[in-house]
């Protein structure tokens, strides 16, 4: 994909993001993710509902890279059964860690193939990931 493509997709996410905004509705399971490294800290509500993903939305104050894979991460799974989520979570995570993955499965997630080469930025895109993450994880403890 073409280097000024990515970066205008980065960029219309970190600037319009999707799914903002905290609901505080009961029916959404809830978690707070923070980069120690960084600033990023963001409260992500999730909200499935037959083991399909029926919203997510997140807040918080993040970077351009944070809140733009917050929004294309939400963008990516709302609709996913749990098992087609935690399927690109994987690959998600995979393409980061320069390991083997599908790309089809990523929709816009793709943009952060790079990303690796800039380390210190891996954990900026992973963050609100790894908050679907736990909350699937806790999910499927409670089963």
């Amino acid at each position: 994909m073409n280097p000024d493509f990515k970066r205008s997709i980065i960029l219309d996410h970190y600037q319009n993001p999707r799914n903002k905004g905290i609901t505080n509705d009961k029916d959404y399971t809830k978690v707070n993710m923070n980069n120690e490294s960084c600033i990023d800290e963001l409260n992500i509500e999730i909200k499935i509902k037959d083991r399909k993903i029926e919203d997510i939305k997140y807040d918080g104050e993040a970077c351009a890279i944070s809140t733009s894979s917050a929004s294309i991460m939400s963008e990516t799974l709302k609709g996913k059964t749990i098992e087609e989520a935690e399927n690109i979570l994987e690959n998600f995570s995979n393409m980061l860690e320069e390991k083997p993955y599908d790309k089809e499965i990523l929709e816009e997630a793709i943009v952060y193939d790079d990303i690796h080469n800039q380390p210190n930025r891996k954990k900026c895109a992973l963050l609100s990931w790894w908050g679907v993450e736990k909350v699937l994880n806790e999910i499927k403890t409670k089963s």
